[in-house]
């Protein structure tokens, strides 16, 4: 037996219909840290990084006037990416299916494509938000709850984006031991909204470009903190943990998000199967060349992709921040505004295969800098 899914209002400012959350409410724990001593506890192999929390970013009124304008502007495309995903998800699994987002940036894309198959197909799926953690695998106790209530070879596993595919790549390897160990099979076949480092066969777009949702944190995803696994907490056969921050409430854009990109679903005409869907394992090995040319050998601490160069500079000490000098400028407008208040250098890079990425400088310490200000790696010169 496993627990009943966690639902807003009581967990989450989504409605209750709109997604189960297979977590463990940790609203009354003191997780958060701040970003320094995350960063320096994790570098140095001390904590993993989701035994805590990053302090929530409270953004500034220029800040989200970006977001918003991006969210206007990209609207429409957005909606047809997620048109085409769920067309895609449904020609080949079936109507079905039931939705896996891996929380939490996977949440928002899977209601919104729950709002798609209801729209076009008159479709009412099931929809779950699980955890998935780098280093440590997927949820157990949440595959449990799926196969004991659903098909699990009708779960479709749902993500906002890649970067270099290391959640994919965790999510084959952790459902693959799962299979092992249990006989029961999930398929790996992840499906996101954007897939820029052509990771899955199964997306909406290829294009690097922002999914307005990777600019905020929690006050766009139903008021939920990224999940923890911190066994000091969480007993085994527990769901991984995750936070409420119901006081958070009156910054919420959670909602509007989601009605925002549903309300361009009419505007969508006819949606088209992407010609190449294979996979190119060629473009993570380009971001491990970047890193290597900035003295960054561990590609872990290469954050490719909008998405992902927006979760660095909300979350972790970013060093730099490289910009491909052809991407279209309301894309990566709130990285450059997020730079720039960081004090972090944004360097013009013709021809990256991204619209951008974000670099962490290895062995990072708190107070060491160089002489432009930025953390510097102790004891290795700078690039």
């Amino acid at each position: 037996m496993t627990p009943d899914p966690l639902r807003g209002p009581s967990f989450g400012s989504y409605a209750p219909d709109e997604v189960g959350w297979l977590l463990t409410d940790l609203s009354h724990v003191a997780l958060e840290a701040p970003t320094e001593e995350r960063e320096e506890a994790v570098q140095r192999g001390g904590a993993h990084y989701a035994e805590s929390l990053p302090q929530e970013f409270q953004p500034d009124p220029a800040y989200l006037a970006l977001y918003r304008r991006a969210l206007d502007d990209t609207a429409v495309r957005l909606a047809t990416a997620v048109a085409t995903v769920t067309e895609l998800v449904l020609a080949e699994r079936g109507p079905g299916v039931t939705l896996a987002s891996l929380a939490r940036a996977g949440t928002p894309v899977g209601i919104l494509m729950r709002r798609w198959a209801r729209h076009a197909h008159g479709l009412d799926l099931p929809h779950y938000a699980v955890s998935i953690v780098r280093g440590r695998g997927i949820d157990t106790a949440a595959l449990r709850h799926l196969a004991a209530h659903h098909d699990p070879a009708r779960v479709v596993f749902v993500d906002g984006w890649t970067g270099k595919g290391a959640i994919t790549g965790e999510l084959a390897a952790a459902l693959a031991a799962h299979a092992r160990d249990t006989g029961v099979r999930f398929s790996d076949d992840l499906a996101v909204l954007a897939d820029p480092g052509h990771c899955v066969r199964t997306f909406g777009t290829r294009q690097d470009w922002l999914v307005a949702s990777a600019c905020l944190n929690s006050t766009v995803s139903g008021l939920v903190s990224r999940t923890v696994l911190n066994p000091r907490l969480l007993q085994p056969g527990r769901y991984h943990g995750a936070k409420f921050y119901a006081g958070l409430a009156g910054a919420d854009v959670s909602a509007h998000f989601l009605d925002t990109v549903s309300a361009e679903f009419p505007r969508v005409r006819a949606v088209r199967p992407p010609a190449d869907r294979a996979p190119d394992p060629g473009v993570a090995a380009q971001v491990a060349r970047i890193g290597a040319r900035y003295g960054v050998d561990d590609v872990t601490l290469v954050k490719p992709g909008v998405g992902e160069t927006t979760r660095v500079l909300l979350r972790r000490v970013p060093w730099r921040v490289l910009v491909r000098a052809e991407a279209p400028p309301g894309d990566v407008a709130h990285v450059v505004h997020l730079a720039q208040g960081r004090g972090v250098p944004v360097e013009e890079v013709p021809d990256l295969p991204y619209s951008c990425i974000g670099l962490i400088h290895p062995r990072y310490t708190r107070g060491a800098t160089g002489a432009d200000g930025t953390a510097v790696r102790v004891g290795v010169s700078t690039p």
